[in-house]
């Protein structure tokens, strides 16, 4: 993560009721994101970098190799059944904790959870406050689903490789379950602004670069990004919901 600190108490508010302990890497932040993680008490180890890497093919690889550390880490010093990769911006819904432990026995090593984008709409777009809760702050999302694997059961054959990789590999029988609200395009105007810049500056045009430049200065939304209906959350968004 990089300068979370707006939203990054109510993150480690919200993952302490589905984890045991969090291992994380803050990449060069200007704000007080390192101070919260040192001070909070379920994360067990944090990794400090203080040399920001702001060039395309850098950033390609800082996000496969600082999972990839932090994943080296973890089985270095702590122990642990499963394994949660997660982001500051996003939410989960569901009994994770007691599904992980039904599936201690199960052939089935990884889990691959829901992802919804939330939008700002005219009557929905006041910035995000410290102190609020991220879960449910914005009521529209997009029908735009990515199923992300992002809990598999630890092994020494679970690894990350490759550019930009979300998902490690090694993991050979995931279900797909739960549901998360993705915030990275609805904290505030400001925040998509500067993520829109994020991507058109270090990220290669194609197919990040020239898709986030075409973004800017449409932060509030009346359909989603691919051009479709939003719904609240729930029943009908997940029943109209998009596989991408």
């Amino acid at each position: 993560m990089r300068n979370e600190s707006l939203i990054l108490e109510d993150t480690l508010s919200h993952m302490s009721g589905f984890v045991d302990a969090i291992v994380a890497y803050d990449d060069a932040s200007t704000d007080s994101t390192l101070e919260i993680l040192r001070n909070c008490p379920k994360v067990a180890m944090v990794v400090a970098n203080t040399n920001w890497e702001p060039s395309i093919d850098a950033r390609l690889e800082a996000e496969t190799r600082h999972r990839g550390l932090l994943l080296s880490l973890l089985n270095a010093h702590l122990s642990a059944d499963w394994v949660f990769c997660f982001d500051a911006d996003e939410r989960y819904i569901g009994n994770i904790r007691d599904t992980l432990h039904a599936m201690k026995s199960h052939k089935n090593d990884g889990i691959r959870i829901q992802l919804f984008d939330a939008y700002m709409t005219a009557d929905d777009c006041l910035p995000y406050s410290s102190g609020r809760s991220l879960l449910n702050f914005r009521r529209k999302f997009g029908p735009e689903k990515r199923e992300i694997l992002m809990l598999w059961k630890n092994s020494p054959s679970v690894f990350y490789h490759g550019l930009d990789a979300r998902e490690p590999q090694g993991v050979s029988h995931a279900i797909t379950s739960f549901h998360c609200q993705h915030y990275g395009k609805s904290i505030s105007v400001q925040q998509w602004e500067e993520t829109c810049d994020y991507y058109a500056r270090h990220f290669p045009p194609e197919p990040y670069g020239k898709k986030w430049l075409s973004r800017k200065g449409k932060a509030i939304h009346t359909q989603s990004d691919f051009s479709r209906p939003l719904y609240d959350w729930g029943d009908d968004l997940f029943s109209n919901a998009v596989l991408i």
